[in-house]
């Protein structure tokens, strides 16, 4: 069976899709959120950034064609902008750590 074929990755993607678009909605309202808003914001972030990398890992060591052209597509787009997936993994978490980091300063 083809890799997009899988009930489980079609799934998984759709979910993944949909809850990233709930979240980014969902994240410009940040400020607004009181800290514990915040705190649970930035987990739900890192648990979907997780999430994503997993999925991704799959398509890395799947033997599928499409699987392998879609992380080349990702890679061509990503390196028109001069970083590599693994580098938008840890801008992300860098921006993760900020955000938990400004949290701390406001609290303390």
């Amino acid at each position: 069976m083809a890799f997009f074929e899988s009930e489980i990755v079609q799934e998984e993607a759709k979910r993944l899709f949909t809850d990233y678009q709930q979240l980014m909605q969902l994240g410009s309202e940040y400020g607004k959120f009181d800290r514990e808003g915040k705190k649970k914001f930035i987990d739900t972030m890192e648990e979907l950034m997780q999430r994503y990398r997993v999925f991704m890992k799959r398509f890395e060591l799947s033997e599928d064609f499409q699987a392998k052209m879609t992380v080349e597509q990702l890679r061509t787009q990503l390196g028109q902008f001069g970083i590599t997936p693994e580098q938008m993994f840890e801008q992300m978490n860098q921006t993760l750590t900020r955000m938990k980091k400004e949290l701390e300063q406001d609290s303390g």
